[in-house]
């Protein structure tokens, strides 16, 4: 009978340092092989047996997990984040890679989900249309930073339009930073057409998703946020309940308590006031989280949330904890109408609270 076999792999831009560990734990083998597709996939293959094999999340790993997925037992891309073990003892890539590969083998490690083909072109036309929009909320900053540094006000949107510039650059008397002034608007002009040119592409490629047409539906969730869930998601059911969607995008509320339990009369009891500090979770999806709170943000001033909002206020909720929660509702029903395939149905809006 053929024993599984562990492999972990310490992956680098030129090499890659691999351990492979039987049932026991115990090393089998220890090598080097080139970060490339065709020694890899040589290399799997000559193990016998079901092998698991994982390594890190970083820069290869979408590419390594697709080149190796179809000839191995199981490809598990770990969290480097939740991988405390690695920063214990001696740090070298041997060391890393079996220590990777003893997290496997005991099911310590948490898997990173890696998406479907379907989306992939969308998710790289997502990624970037952030990338440029990001680049241009930089050197948006950085021109003002100039004025700023000189003491000259720039209240407003009206330093980056096209017709007021030449009277801008005018207050710079210095010629070196008149002339980084003007490079920096350059590269904005260069920005906005290419960041024009990434959102007609990528609206375009997610009109070609049935999940984009149905979170369309519902309302603040746009174009725009409809195709940034369906390429960050990629499928609704990775989440069993709304709940886990909510750890996920970063809404869930996470507590931290401690001295939960106190002595009386001889008795351990629970403390009916056990001393708590809550907060949401930082280890979330930034994309989602911004769109959600962005759209309930929106929300407040939309008809259909009306009803929502009325009990929220009714109920004493402060500002910021009524817009959490319903940002909260609004991810529970993109989450619903996804699932189900139906569009939104106002009628339906105080069903998934």
């Amino acid at each position: 009978m053929k024993c599984d076999k562990y492999m972990g792999m310490d992956v680098h831009q030129a090499m890659t340092v691999v351990v492979v560990l039987d049932a026991d734990g115990k090393v089998i083998l220890e090598t080097m092989v080139a970060t490339e597709a065709a020694p890899i996939i040589r290399l799997v293959q000559s193990l016998s047996g079901p092998l698991h094999v994982t390594f890190e999340e970083t820069t290869q790993a979408a590419w390594l997990h697709d080149v190796i997925r179809h000839f191995v037992t199981e490809v598990v891309v770990c969290d480097p984040r939740r991988n405390k073990l690695l920063a214990e003892g001696s740090k070298t890539d041997k060391v890393d890679a079996r220590k990777l590969a003893d997290l496997l083998r005991t099911g310590m490690l948490r898997s990173v989900y890696h998406g479907h083909e379907v989306t992939r072109k969308l998710k790289e036309l997502v990624r970037a249309y952030e990338t440029l929009s990001g680049d241009s909320r930089r050197t948006m900053t950085r021109i003002k930073a100039i004025f700023r540094g000189r003491g000259i006000r720039t209240a407003g949107r009206g330093v980056y339009q096209p017709k007021q510039r030449e009277q801008w650059l005018e207050m710079l008397t210095e010629p070196g930073i008149q002339q980084r002034a003007a490079w920096l608007y350059e590269q904005l002009d260069q920005l906005r057409v290419l960041r024009r040119k990434a959102k007609q592409v990528m609206l375009e490629e997610s009109r070609k998703h049935r999940a984009v047409g149905l979170l369309k539906t519902i309302p603040e969730l746009g174009c725009i946020r409809a195709a940034f869930i369906v390429a960050t998601v990629d499928t609704p059911h990775r989440f069993r309940t709304k709940r886990q969607f909510w750890s996920y995008v970063g809404l869930a509320v996470v507590t931290h308590m401690s001295s939960e339990y106190e002595m009386k009369a001889g008795q351990v009891v629970r403390r009916r006031k056990p001393l708590a500090t809550r907060g949401l979770n930082h280890n979330c999806n930034h994309r989602l989280k911004e769109v959600f709170i962005g759209a309930a943000t929106s929300a407040s001033q939309h008809k259909s949330y009306e009803s929502v909002r009325e009990r929220l206020n009714h109920n004493g909720m402060r500002a910021e904890m009524a817009r959490l929660t319903l940002a909260r509702k609004i991810a529970a029903i993109a989450l619903m109408v996804w699932k189900k395939g139906v569009e939104f149905d106002p009628k339906k809006l105080n069903a998934t609270t």
